[in-house]
C-alpha cells in the first residue's frame, strides 16, 4: 500500500504545481502543466503533462511531455508502436518511460539542476 500513497502523493505535487512558472538564474525559466484525463491508449496512465525548461531567449531547452506521439527508430524486424511520453532535448526528442507523476518530477529537476550548472 505504501507504492499507492507515495503515486498519490506524487500526483497531487505534480497537479498543485500546474500552471506554475519558475524563474531561475541566468535567466532560464521553467513551466508545470499537468492535468488528469480519462486513461486512454495513447495516455494508460491518466495524466497529460508538460514539464519545460526555456532559456533567456525564451526557447524551450527541455521538456518532458505527452501531447503528440513519436515514432521511435525504426527496427528491421517488429511492430510499430508510437509511443507518447517522451522528452525534448534541445532538438531531440526520445521516448520517456513514465513510472509515476513524483518520478517525473525528480527526473526533470534532475536534468534541469544538470543543465543549469553543468552547462
Amino acid at each position: 500500500m505504501t507504492g499507492s500513497k507515495e503515486i498519490d502523493a506524487g500526483l497531487e505535487c505534480l497537479l498543485e504545481l500546474s500552471g506554475e512558472m519558475f524563474l531561475m538564474d541566468n535567466g532560464y525559466w521553467a513551466k508545470i502543466e499537468a492535468k488528469v484525463v480519462e486513461p486512454n491508449d495513447k495516455i494508460p496512465h491518466g495524466i497529460r503533462y508538460s514539464l519545460t525548461l526555456h532559456d533567456r531567449c525564451n526557447r524551450r531547452i527541455l521538456g518532458y511531455d505527452n501531447a503528440h506521439g513519436i515514432r521511435p527508430k525504426k527496427k528491421k524486424f517488429g511492430a510499430k508502436k508510437i509511443e507518447w511520453d517522451h522528452k525534448h532535448n534541445k532538438d531531440s526528442i526520445k521516448s520517456y518511460e513514465f513510472e509515476n507523476a513524483g518520478q517525473l518530477l525528480e527526473d526533470f529537476w534532475n536534468d534541469v539542476d544538470h543543465i543549469i550548472n553543468d552547462g
